[in-house]
C-alpha cells in the first residue's frame, strides 16, 4: 500500500485487502480445491469496497458479533462506529456444507477468482429485526428493505478476505481510483481542504448550487464522489450519470473538483447511509462532507411519505463527527425564486416569497414522460444527456405484454397489433406469441409449472433486449404466474415503456373456442397442470388494460390498445 500523509476514520491507516503476486499464486493453487461462491453485483460491490480500502476499517465481511453490534449500538466490537451490515448472505443449501474454520473461493458470475475468505463465523440472521434496524421499516416498498427481505440468501457467512483481484470494470477506468490513489493526488495538488459529496442522481442547479456554497463555506476543493455499483430499478443507468457529471464538473472554477467513481452498493438507510458515506469521505481524505435534508433516502413511498425525518441524517452525522474526525456541512433543501432568478435555502427564504422546486425524482418523471424541464431546474448539457439516454414515449422501446387464458384470444390480439405498428413503421416489431417461442427457444421445455416460469422469463428476457434497443415488442404467452410476470416488468420498465394487456375472456367462453379440445382433455384428467383447471391462473392486480373478447370483436379490442397507447404517447 501506497504511503500518505492523511489517515483513515479514528486516526487509523486504510486496510488494504489485496495480496501480493506471490500469495496470490499460492491463493489461487488452493482455491482450485476449496468450494466456490458465485457472487452477485451487490456482493462483488461489498468486496471492492472492501478491498480498496474504502470501507476501512473492516478487514473482511461482518463475522456475527460485529454484525449484532452493529445492529444494536452501530459499533463494532472493539466499539469504532459503524453504522451499516456488511456481511456476505448464502443460500441455505450452500451454507450446510460449510463450517468455521473453512476457506471459499469467491468468484464472479463468469468464473473468475476474486478472492479467497477464511470463514469465521456462519449464522442465520433475523432480517426482519435487520430491516428494523437499519431501514427502520419492514415495508417492502423501501428498495432496500424489498431486497433484504425477498432475495437476501438464508445464512451469513463473516470472516477475512484475501482479495487476488478485485472486480473487473471496463468503463470510465480513469475514473476509478481508490483511496489511497486519491489521497495522493490531493498531496500532489496541494489541497489541504477538500469537500466530500456523494449523489447517486446527475446533478442539476440545486445540487450545483448546493455544491459552490459548501466550497465557499469550508474553503475547500470538492470531491465529488458518485455511485457506480448497483442501481435503484428507476434511476437512469450510471454511463447516462457519469456522462452529465463529466458536463456539470465544467461549470465547476478551475481546478476546484476532482470527480471519481464510488462502486457502493446504494443503500437506502437514511441517517445511518449518511454516517456510512461520512466514513468512506473521510477515507477518500474529505476534511468535509456535504449531508442535505434527506441524505440516502429513497424516493416517498405510494402514500408520498418519507421513510425518515427531515434533518435526522444532519442530527446524527453532526453528532458523529468528531468521532469519524470530518466536518459536516449540513445544507437545507435549496429552492429557486422565479422573481429574483436565484436559489436560496429554504429556511433563508423571507415570508410570503414565491418559491418553486424540483427534486430529482421529479425531474427524472418528466424525462421518463417526455415533459419539457424548465432552465432554471438544470442544465441544458445535462437534461441533452438524460434526454438521449430516454427519449419520450414515443421514441422509447415498448413491450406489449398479453395475459390470459388458453383460448382467451391474445394471439389473434397480438397478430393485429404487430400489423397496426407494421402499418406505423416507426421502430421495428417483434412478435413474441407463446407458440412460436415454445418453438424456437423453448422446444425442450414440458409444461411443468417450472418449464413454464423458464419460459416466460425467456420471453421477458427476449422483449427486454428489443425494449432496450429501441424496438417494439408484442408478447402473447400465459403468464399465469404473477411473481413472474412483476419480474418481467421490473426488467423490462429499466429500459422502456411495459403495458400489460389481461385478456380477461371468461374460461367458459375460452372452452367453447377450444377446437383442439385441450380443456377437455384436461377435465377427463388426460392433461395435468393445465392453466384454468388444475394449475391456477392468477389474475393481474393492476394491468394497463383489461379486456374481455367475449364482448368485443378483435379489431374494437385492439383499437382499445392503440387508444392507450396513443393517451401515454406511445405512438
Amino acid at each position: 500500500m501506497n504511503d500518505f500523509q492523511l489517515t483513515a476514520p479514528f486516526g487509523g491507516s486504510l486496510v488494504d485487502l489485496v495480496v501480493d503476486l506471490d500469495r496470490a499464486g499460492l491463493l489461487k493453487d488452493i482455491a482450485a480445491n476449496l468450494t466456490d461462491i458465485t457472487l452477485n453485483e451487490k456482493q462483488m460491490c461489498d468486496l471492492e469496497m472492501l478491498g480498496t480500502g474504502s470501507f476501512s476499517p473492516l478487514t473482511g465481511f461482518m463475522v456475527q458479533g460485529d454484525y449484532e453490534s452493529v445492529l444494536d449500538r452501530m459499533r463494532l466490537q472493539n466499539n469504532m462506529i459503524w453504522p451499516v451490515p456488511v456481511c456476505l448472505d448464502i443460500p441455505g443449501l450452500t451454507a450446510k456444507n460449510l463450517e468455521a474454520g473453512q476457506s471459499v473461493a469467491l468468484r464472479d458470475p463468469e468464473g473468475f477468482l476474486l478472492a479467497v475468505m477464511h470463514i469465521e463465523d456462519i449464522w442465520k440472521p433475523d432480517l426482519r429485526r435487520e430491516a428494523l434496524h437499519i431501514y427502520k421499516t419492514e415495508d417492502t416498498s423501501h428498495p432496500n428493505t424489498d431486497y433484504l427481505l425477498n432475495n437476501t440468501g438464508d445464512y451469513y457467512i463473516g470472516g477475512k478476505l484475501e482479495i487476488i483481484s478485485l472486480p473487473l470494470r471496463f468503463d470510465f477506468q480513469q475514473l476509478r481510483m481508490s483511496p489511497a490513489e486519491i489521497r495522493n493526488m490531493f498531496i500532489k495538488l496541494g489541497w489541504k481542504k477538500i469537500v466530500g459529496f456523494y449523489t447517486r442522481n446527475p446533478v442539476h442547479r440545486p445540487q450545483f448550487e448546493m455544491t459552490l456554497r459548501a466550497m465557499r463555506q469550508s474553503g475547500a476543493n470538492i470531491l465529488m464522489l458518485p455511485t457506480a455499483g448497483t442501481s435503484l430499478e428507476n434511476d437512469f443507468d450510471h454511463y447516462t450519470r457519469i456522462r452529465c457529471y463529466r458536463e456539470i464538473i465544467k461549470k465547476y472554477p478551475p481546478d476546484s473538483l476532482l470527480l471519481n467513481l464510488l462502486p457502493l452498493d446504494i443503500r437506502m438507510a437514511g441517517p445511518k447511509g449518511a454516517v456510512l458515506h461520512s466514513i468512506i469521505a473521510k477515507n477518500y481524505g474529505c476534511t468535509h462532507f456535504i449531508v442535505g435534508h434527506d441524505h440516502a433516502s429513497p424516493d416517498p413511498a405510494k402514500d408520498d411519505k418519507s421513510f425518515y425525518k427531515k434533518g435526522e441524517a444532519v442530527s446524527l452525522t453532526q453528532e458523529l463527527s468528531i468521532e469519524i474526525g470530518i466536518e459536516i456541512i449540513a445544507l437545507q433543501e435549496m429552492v429557486y425564486l422565479p422573481f429574483e432568478d436565484e436559489y436560496r435555502f429554504a429556511d433563508q427564504v423571507p415570508e410570503n416569497t414565491q418559491t418553486i422546486s424540483f427534486s430529482g425524482f421529479e425531474i427524472r418523471n418528466r424525462i421518463r414522460s417526455g415533459r419539457r424541464v424548465p432552465g432554471w431546474a438544470s442544465f441544458p448539457e445535462v437534461i441533452k444527456e438524460l434526454k438521449r439516454a430516454c427519449p419520450p414515449p414515443k421514441k422509447q422501446g415498448l413491450t406489449v405484454f398479453f395475459t390470459g387464458l388458453s383460448g382467451a384470444g391474445k394471439s389473434t390480439l397480438a397478430k393485429i397489433l404487430y400489423s397496426r405498428f407494421l402499418e406505423l413503421g416507426d421502430r421495428p416489431v417483434t412478435l413474441l406469441d407463446g407458440d412460436i417461442v415454445r418453438q424456437n427457444l423453448s422446444r425442450e421445455l414440458n409444461f411443468s409449472k417450472e418449464h413454464r416460469d423458464i419460459n416466460v422469463r425467456r420471453i421477458g428476457f427476449v422483449a427486454s433486449e428489443i425494449t432496450k434497443n429501441r424496438g417494439i415488442a408484442i408478447c402473447a404467452p400465459i403468464a399465469p404466474y404473477e411473481n413472474t410476470r412483476s419480474e418481467i416488468r421490473s426488467l423490462i420498465e429499466t429500459y422502456g415503456g411495459f403495458v400489460e394487456v389481461h385478456v380477461s375472456t371468461p374460461i367458459e367462453e375460452c372452452e367453447k373456442r377450444d377446437r383442439k379440445g385441450m380443456y377437455a382433455k384436461a377435465r377427463a384428467g388426460l392433461i395435468k397442470g393445465f392453466t384454468g383447471i388444475d394449475d391456477p391462473y392468477e389474475i393481474p392486480g393492476s394491468p394497463e388494460i383489461r379486456i374481455d373478447t367475449s364482448a368485443l370483436t378483435p379489431n374494437e379490442a385492439v383499437k382499445e390498445v392503440m387508444l392507450f397507447l396513443g393517451e401515454k404517447g406511445y405512438i
